[in-house]
């Protein structure tokens, strides 16, 4: 019975310690505490909502998306790979899955949704083969980065896919050869137009030195 009546004795002092069955006014059901847990829920959501906004305004305004898995790469590997896809009009986000998944509802790129599942982070271009050739030789060199697929527009890629596309000339590449084969005819032509005028200078030159003799 004195056993008995000490147990009890210790419960009920337990009882009226903070945190052990007395309500103190700093429990999270705390009115206060409560409006705090709500605003952030709404900043949360607010957040969301902008992330997904954003991600649909790029998704509007690219021609190609290539998704990755980017597991295991270091912070100067991620800084290296991002200046790489800058320097080719391109660039390289990181994704949440979830939330892509609700960016790319409506756009031409819905079709490939399931591939956002685990570390993805996308590279995205207007070129419809800039992003898809730095992601593919990045991958060459460090095999962290694996292609998982990819959009050209409404046209769904798998890996070989986009491994094939990276193969093609980009835009900047079509435009120098264009370029190329416009100059060399006008290089030619130029030449042409040159020569007689050199001739006609050395006769005129000729002749001023006769007259000064």
């Amino acid at each position: 019975m004195k056993l008995l009546g000490q147990a009890t004795g210790l419960a009920g002092w337990f009882a009226t310690r903070p945190g052990h069955g007395q309500w103190t006014g700093t429990s999270r059901h705390d009115g206060g505490d409560v409006s705090a847990l709500c605003l952030e829920t709404k900043v949360d959501r607010t957040q969301k909502t902008e992330w997904v906004g954003s991600l649909q305004g790029t998704l509007g305004d690219v021609g190609l998306v290539v998704v990755t898995h980017y597991s295991g790469l270091t912070v100067a590997e991620m800084t290296d790979l991002r200046g790489k896809m800058r320097a080719a009009g391109a660039t390289f986000k990181v994704t949440k899955n979830r939330l892509t998944k609700l960016a790319l509802v409506g756009t031409e790129f819905e079709s490939i949704a399931d591939l956002f599942v685990g570390p993805t982070a996308i590279a995205v271009s207007r070129d419809p083969v800039a992003a898809a050739k730095v992601v593919a030789d990045y991958a060459k060199t460090n095999d962290k980065l694996k292609i998982l697929g990819g959009s050209l527009g409404p046209n769904r890629l798998d890996v070989d896919g986009v491994k094939a596309l990276a193969t093609l000339p980009s835009l900047d590449e079509l435009r120098a050869k264009l370029l190329g084969m416009i100059s060399t005819p006008a290089t030619r032509i130029a030449g042409v137009l040159q020569a007689p005028a050199g001739q006609l200078a050395r006769v005129l030159k000729a002749k001023a030195d006769k007259d000064a003799a």
